[in-house]
C-alpha cells in the first residue's frame, strides 16, 4: 500500500537530510514517477541523484535545491547545472540556491529547459552576468522571473549565510571576493 501511494505522489519536500545517501535517494524517486514538485533543502545529494531524477520524473516542472552557498574562489563545478540540462527539459520553476555552478552551468539550463519561467539562482556567486552581458541579455528575454546571485534573501526560509573560506585553506583567500552587506544586500569588493 505505501509503495501504490508514493507511486502517485506528485510534490516532494525534503529538508535537511544530510544522512540521505545518494544511491538511497536514487532508488527512492524510481518509485515517484508522477513527481512534479521537487524541493531538496540542505542536503548532499550531487549530479548524480539530479540525473535520477530527470530520467524517472519525466513531469516534473518545479526542482528546488538548495544548499548553504559557499563563497570561496575557484571552487567551480557545473556538474549540476549539466545534469538539469540534460535531462529535466520540461521543468518550468529552477531554484538552485548557493550552488557551484559558473556561467557555463547557467548556459547549459537556458539551452536544456526551454520552457523555465522562473529561475532563482540567489547565492550562486560563480555566475557572473558582468563578464558576459549577453548571458543576463538571454536570462531576461528567456525567463519571466528572474532571481540573481546577488539579490535579496530575506524570503529565503533558511539561514542564508555562506561559507567565505578560511585563511588556513588560502592565505589570499580574502582577494578579491564580494561579501553581502547585512542591511541591504549591496556587496563591495575587499582589496
Amino acid at each position: 500500500m505505501a509503495f501504490y501511494s508514493a507511486s502517485r505522489l506528485q510534490r516532494l519536500r525534503l529538508a535537511c537530510c544530510y544522512s540521505v545517501t545518494g544511491e538511497e535517494f536514487c532508488e527512492a524517486v524510481k518509485k515517484l514517477p508522477q513527481l512534479e514538485e521537487l524541493d531538496i533543502s540542505l542536503s548532499n545529494l550531487s549530479h548524480c541523484s539530479f540525473e535520477a531524477i530527470g530520467r524517472c520524473c519525466p513531469r516534473l516542472k518545479t526542482f528546488k535545491f538548495n544548499i548553504q552557498a559557499y563563497k570561496y574562489p575557484r571552487i567551480e563545478d557545473d556538474n549540476d547545472a549539466f545534469a538539469i540540462a540534460q535531462t529535466m527539459p520540461g521543468l518550468r520553476h529552477l531554484q538552485l540556491f548557493g550552488n557551484k555552478m559558473t556561467n557555463d552551468g547557467l548556459l547549459a539550463i537556458l539551452d536544456g529547459c526551454l520552457h523555465l519561467e522562473s529561475l532563482d539562482i540567489r547565492q550562486c556567486f560563480n555566475v557572473n552576468f558582468n563578464l558576459v552581458a549577453s548571458l543576463g541579455k538571454r536570462c531576461m528575454e528567456q525567463v519571466k522571473y528572474l532571481r540573481l546571485p546577488y539579490d535579496a534573501t530575506d524570503d529565503y526560509p533558511f539561514q542564508a549565510a555562506f561559507d567565505y573560506g578560511s585563511p588556513a585553506e588560502d592565505p589570499d583567500w580574502c582577494v578579491d571576493q564580494d561579501f553581502l552587506s547585512d542591511g541591504d544586500y549591496e556587496y563591495y569588493e575587499v582589496l
